[in-house]
């Protein structure tokens, strides 16, 4: 549950330029064994756009305006060990390719995950959260534009 949580969470923080690579990454991998998938079109994104503003409960963070600015979500969670080390090694050169700066990096008991973002001083343009560890691997990919304001609000 705190892992779900987690990338959740992080799913929420950003958003990624390069749809391509990251959709091309899900349908690599989405039909794999032992892997689970989720896909968010742009359609939805839309529908959601009409939903009024989410606050979390006890919290003062408001996620209405960062859902607003989402065109699509790509998530891949994999439990497949021989899955997972192509995974990361897919991911690795996705980022690579990019213009992405690593926004932070946890490591824990063997666990890694690694956030990232693109984009200027007023727009985050990129979102890319990787976690992986012996057994268990996860990416997320985010389309669309939030503003850099909104992801430093929802950060602090």
């Amino acid at each position: 549950m705190r892992k779900f949580i987690l990338v959740a969470l992080a799913a929420l923080l950003g958003a990624v330029a390069f749809a391509q690579d990251g959709k091309s990454i899900y349908n690599k991998y989405s039909e794999a064994e032992n892997v689970s998938a989720v896909y968010i079109s742009p359609a939805m994104f839309k529908l959601m756009k009409k939903i009024p503003d989410i606050n979390l409960e006890g919290e003062s963070v408001n996620l209405g305006p960062i859902i607003k600015t989402l065109t699509g979500m790509y998530i891949i969670s994999s439990e497949n060990p021989q899955i997972n080390e192509d995974l990361k090694r897919d991911v690795d050169r996705f980022i690579n390719r990019g213009t992405y700066e690593m926004l932070m990096e946890a490591k824990d008991n063997g666990e890694v995950m690694r956030m990232y973002t693109m984009g200027n001083n007023k727009t985050v343009t990129g979102f890319v959260m990787m976690s992986y560890e012996l057994d268990e691997c996860n990416f997320i990919c985010i389309n669309g534009e939030m503003p850099r304001e909104a992801l430093e609000e929802l950060i602090n």
